[in-house]
């Protein structure tokens, strides 16, 4: 289940901050009743305050997810590197997983957002430093999902605008050596690409083929 996108848990208001926490525990609360594999929750924006604060103000809302959650796990997704963004790399969700300070704490990437925030992922060289910095910042073990989305932005562009896979600036070169990593192997895959159900189906057919 994808928290409603509404939902900042770093935002500076605390009226939207607070609403944002209650929603957060109301949507995993319904999760675990629905016995739901796991939640995702955007890491959040701060706006142009103090990224340390809003890194709290995240942190604080996790802390009270997880506190909810039983069989249900609270995923974590990053940003495009959008202004007051969070967590957009993985240096920054390294620093908001350690403020969480709960090993249940996982994480997803969404290969869109990596590339908005200035991942290589349009070339195998990109995508080896990029999973590189993953495993460098201790975080390999704890991503569990990833969203398959190409790129109408250029690389580093801070804009979270989705493409078909291929489609984009990612492209196939790029898919092609990320769906190959070992740290993706055997995760979930959630494609969120602008698609009918036949144009979903190649684009599937299309990862799998890339992957074999």
């Amino acid at each position: 289940m994808h928290a409603p996108y509404l939902v900042n848990i770093a935002s500076p208001n605390h009226g939207f901050h607070e609403r944002s926490l209650e929603l957060v525990a109301r949507s995993v609360a319904a999760c675990e009743v629905a016995g739901a594999a796991g939640f995702v929750v955007h890491a959040g924006a701060g706006g142009p305050h103090d990224a340390s604060a809003a890194r709290e103000r995240a942190a604080e809302v996790l802390r009270s997810a997880l506190g909810l959650a039983g069989r249900t796990r609270v995923i974590v997704e990053l940003m495009a590197g959008t202004a007051g963004a969070v967590a957009s790399t993985f240096a920054e969700a390294r620093a908001l997983f350690d403020l969480v300070g709960d090993e249940r704490l996982a994480l997803c990437i969404d290969t869109c957002h990596l590339f908005a925030a200035g991942y290589g992922l349009d070339a195998p060289d990109g995508v080896a430093a990029c999973f590189e910095d993953l495993c460098a910042h201790g975080l390999a073990e704890r991503l569990v999902l990833m969203h398959a989305n190409d790129a109408k932005g250029e690389r580093g562009s801070r804009r979270d605008r989705h493409e078909r896979i291929g489609e984009g600036r990612i492209g196939i070169e790029g898919f092609a050596a990320i769906v190959r990593r070992p740290e993706v192997r055997a995760l979930d895959v959630v494609l969120e690409t602008p698609a009918d159900r036949d144009q979903r189906i190649r684009e599937l057919d299309l990862l799998r083929n890339l992957a074999a």
